[in-house]
């Protein structure tokens, strides 16, 4: 009697093993969101330390991205070359070793170089984990699921305000130093934890590893109190459904939908959370500014979650993430409409929980849009096409918003639309989809 992979998992259902793994997959997610946005609260002390500016601090950041682009592409590639969970215990390895090391970078070259080395395993974790969780999912749940792990991005600016608001109390210098030590923090004990996180089934099945396979289903259907495989039962074996690459004939469209939504959301998140907050500071609005207010535009985004966790399985992933992507066109346009301070922190919130609801049906579409073989690689190349969109945004955009502030938010606003567009032409809707 033969039984498919998904079919144990949906037996199994999504029980206390998917909930160990939420928050061990969550913990290293929101230590990542942590040392992404470090670079926002690092600069001026940095620049303090090794008597620079702050344009020139915040290189740093400028080769954690680029070190993100890197690990993106890379390991997702090796992680569907060699398998998920090597790829997730080096690339959390050399986050927590990475990290911590900055800590204790002597001069600003080799603090470069660190930070270079972070963004690079940072990369590599993202797309991995994505593409992890989603194969140990059954289908019903697996949006809802995916939502709920990145809302822990959101804790992680929580974490890191924090953080950083203890460091300009209670640190007298060198804020910058214990600041990358909290965000390392998270990641070392997710080292430990990533041992517990078996390979995930569908790579098994892949990869002909039937032996090992069985012992994970059966680990899954223990953990979420259901019996086990008899004896007589066998898997089915693996149908190949690979598509040759990202952009063969059968993937090429979506392909190119998907990673461009990718793009002009990240620049769009970016241009807007880069220069948002100094600006209006700027113009007499600073009760937007330090963290108090990133601690309310992250608490913003939680209700964003939440919502985009009920669509992308009451009306699927796509009308969700076409949704979340016009209301987050018409936040920058209130921005741009509005005359006061009230209807400015409005469109300031309703910005931030539109953008992070795009981002929860994102990344829940984007890993089943392609098939076991390709998952890493596409999950890895959406990494990279955001992390360029993060390079490209506080550079390419400056030179509008030096000239009209208004303008380079009408411009999110055309860009988001564009994304909406985009996601038009994607060619599947994944919601209850047999992952292949």
């Amino acid at each position: 009697m033969q039984q498919t992979v998904e079919s144990a998992l949906e037996r199994a259902g999504a029980g206390r093993f998917q909930w160990h793994l939420l928050g061990i997959f969550g913990l290293v997610w929101a230590a990542d969101a942590m040392q992404v946005l470090a670079v926002g609260f690092t600069s001026a002390s940095i620049a303090a330390t090794f008597g620079v500016s702050v344009p020139e601090a915040l290189q740093t950041g400028t080769l954690f991205f680029l070190g993100m682009l890197i690990g993106a592409s890379l390991f997702g590639r090796l992680a569907d070359r060699f398998g998920r969970r090597r790829v997730l215990l080096v690339t959390v390895i050399c986050d927590a070793v990475f990290g911590l090391l900055s800590v204790f970078a002597p001069n600003l070259a080799v603090l470069f170089l660190l930070r270079f080395l972070t963004g690079v395993a940072v990369g590599g974790t993202l797309p991995v984990d994505y593409a992890m969780m989603a194969e140990f999912l059954p289908a019903k749940n697996r949006g809802r699921w995916l939502v709920m792990l990145e809302g822990f991005w959101a804790v992680g600016i929580v974490a890191v305000a924090v953080a950083a608001w203890a460091a300009s109390i209670f640190v007298t210098s060198d804020a910058w130093r214990w600041i990358f030590a909290a965000t390392a923090v998270p990641a070392l004990i997710g080292i430990f934890l990533r041992f517990w996180v078996p390979e995930s089934p569908l790579h098994l099945q892949r990869t002909g590893q039937d032996a090992q396979l069985r012992r994970t289903l059966n680990r899954v259907l223990r953990t979420n109190g259901k019996p086990e495989l008899r004896q007589d039962q066998t898997l089915a074996p693996h149908v190949v459904a690979t598509g040759g690459s990202l952009f063969s004939p059968t993937l090429r469209r979506r392909t190119l939908a998907i990673l461009s939504v990718w793009f002009l959301v990240s620049i769009s998140y970016y241009g807007v959370f880069t220069w948002l907050p100094g600006r209006l500071a700027e113009e007499g609005f600073g009760y937007v500014r330090g963290y108090g207010f990133l601690v309310i535009v992250a608490l913003a985004q939680l209700p964003g979650y939440a919502l985009a966790a009920y669509g992308v399985e009451a009306i699927g992933r796509k009308p969700t993430l076409i949704g979340f992507l016009l209301l987050s066109a018409a936040g920058c346009a209130l921005f741009f409409l509005a005359g006061s301070p009230v209807l400015i922190g409005g469109a300031i919130l309703l910005m931030s929980f539109a953008l992070l609801g795009t981002w929860g049906a994102l990344y829940a579409f984007t890993p089943e849009l392609f098939p076991t073989a390709l998952r890493g690689t596409g999950m890895g190349a959406a990494g990279s096409v955001a992390r360029f969109g993060g390079l490209l945004a506080p550079s390419a955009l400056a030179v509008v918003i030096a000239q009209d502030f208004s303008l380079a938010v009408a411009l999110f606003a055309g860009l988001l639309m564009l994304g909406a567009v985009a996601a038009l032409f994607v060619d599947a809707e994944t919601r209850d989809a047999v992952l292949t």
